[in-house]
């Protein structure tokens, strides 16, 4: 696991404001603004960090992806200003470091989900959050816990057998 630097806390504050600021620039439903904006060419730019050698805003994210997919109205359910910005901070935090794309995160675990788990985890730090939401999974990348993990199964198959 990567550990968080400076620049990655402003592509993690960068794309938490976008997601904020998605609520009321775009008219689509939360759900279907993330689903676009994790598979857009600008996601790809914070995920490479090409993205820190230009003055880009938030709103210049949100119409880049409007000019990426069109505009679209598809959608009501629009989640709130905190949910939303803690979506994009936890998305953001978990592409840098676990050094994954932000298509593998999406896939990982969805905004809907992530909106579940706004209340008992937007306390935590990042970090936390994160290792919670794969120990639910049981996805480790870690590999001493992975390991701790594959031998409290052998040790349960082997006590069911005696």
């Amino acid at each position: 696991m990567k550990r968080m630097n400076k620049d990655g806390v402003l592509l993690c504050e960068l794309q938490a404001t976008a997601f904020e600021k998605s609520i009321d620039k775009m008219e689509s439903s939360s759900e279907i603004f993330i689903r676009r904006f994790m598979r857009s060419r600008i996601a790809k730019r914070l995920d490479d960090g090409s993205v820190l050698e230009s003055n880009i805003q938030a709103e210049d994210i949100l119409q880049l992806v409007n000019e990426e997919y069109g505009f679209s109205n598809y959608g009501s359910v629009k989640y709130t200003r905190n949910e939303m910005y803690w979506i994009g901070y936890i998305y953001r935090y978990f592409v840098i470091t676990y050094e994954l794309t932000s298509m593998q995160v999406y896939k990982i675990v969805k905004p809907k989900e992530l909106k579940g788990l706004f209340l008992p985890y937007h306390t935590m730090d990042p970090s936390q959050a994160i290792e919670r939401i794969l120990e639910a999974k049981s996805l480790f990348t870690d590999e001493k816990m992975e390991l701790e993990r594959q031998y409290e199964i052998f040790k349960r198959i082997r006590n069911k057998k005696i």
